[in-house]
């Protein structure tokens, strides 16, 4: 080692050294609850994997027990016979237009509320952000006459009503509209107000000047904003059991929750936990993808 790099990583040591002399008891606690935060996530994540490939009496003896031999036929039962296949696809399609739909309506609403002043501007800021004080559970009985009374609209009506995915998009996209308006309001505030200017000047139209340049300019905001409301509407369940009754239009979260109360005692606890699986891995492939940009949106506006 030359000297040089030895004093610079003897300078890193003394750094680390100096701030954890710094934040002293502070720094123990934090790092013991976040251990035991990741020990309760990751635990039963862990042990959803390893039941979904084993039999039956292997999930109910020795908890963390190997599998003697892996059972991928759970999948196939699950997939196949439990319709898990089916319930997943109606999940993406849903997914899909629902979160395409909340970052289309849900960015427009809050850049004009960042960027253009006008009367009773703050109160419908407000209003927006007074959706996340507001139980979804409250509103189950009155939304579903709403959405029971939206099939009665001529020529839409039968497209979205109740057990039709397009209603159920829509009250997703309604559902998530106050925590997307309220993130990425602030995160509009923090963009420079010189580029759209000049756009503005040179002839570009307040479309335009939306679409080109500003959402661009926010591309980590509106990255962290989709994965959240990618996540919630994926695991969403209440909603779809209370709107979608027909079985053919399930999403994956009913699908799961048949598996395991269809047959009462005698339930297939091994394609339970196939199931399981299948629904948790797109959704951690996609945050483990898209980490790096969640995080950098979450901090883009405190740093500007």
């Amino acid at each position: 080692m030359t000297s040089t790099s030895w004093t610079a990583a003897n300078s890193r040591r003394l750094a680390r050294r100096e701030r954890r002399r710094q934040l002293g008891p502070l720094a123990i606690l934090t790092h013991v609850a976040l251990l035991v935060w990741t020990v309760l996530t990751v635990v039963p994540i862990l042990w959803t994997f390893l039941a979904s490939v084993k039999s039956e009496d292997e999930i109910f003896g020795d908890a963390w027990s190997m599998p003697a031999s892996l059972q991928w036929d759970n999948f196939a039962r699950a997939w196949e016979q439990a319709q898990i296949g089916q319930y997943m696809l109606n999940s993406v399609i849903v997914v899909s237009f629902s979160t395409f739909g909340t970052m289309l309506v849900g960015s427009m609403a809050a850049y004009v509320l960042a960027r253009y002043p006008f009367r009773g501007n703050r109160a419908v800021y407000l209003l927006f952000v007074s959706g996340l004080a507001f139980p979804v559970y409250l509103a189950l009985t009155p939304l579903f006459f709403v959405v029971q009374n939206m099939g009665n609209v001529p020529l839409v009506g039968p497209f979205i009503g109740l057990n039709t995915h397009a209603g159920l998009v829509l009250v997703y996209i309604a559902y998530s509209m106050p925590f997307t308006v309220f993130f990425l309001s602030a995160f509009f505030r923090t963009l420079p107000t010189a580029v759209g200017e000049a756009a503005r000047v040179d002839g570009a139209s307040h479309t335009r000047v939306f679409f080109q340049i500003m959402l661009p300019m926010a591309k980590p905001g509106l990255m962290s904003i989709t994965i959240f409301n990618v996540l919630g509407q994926w695991n969403q369940y209440q909603l779809p059991l209370v709107l979608l009754q027909e079985r053919d239009k399930w999403v994956l979260t009913q699908g799961i929750a048949d598996i395991s109360t269809a047959a009462g005692y005698d339930q297939d606890w091994a394609a339970l936990f196939a199931a399981l699986t299948l629904a948790i891995l797109p959704m951690l492939v996609v945050y483990t993808i898209f980490q790096r940009q969640i995080q950098a949106g979450l901090t883009a506006g405190a740093l500007k």
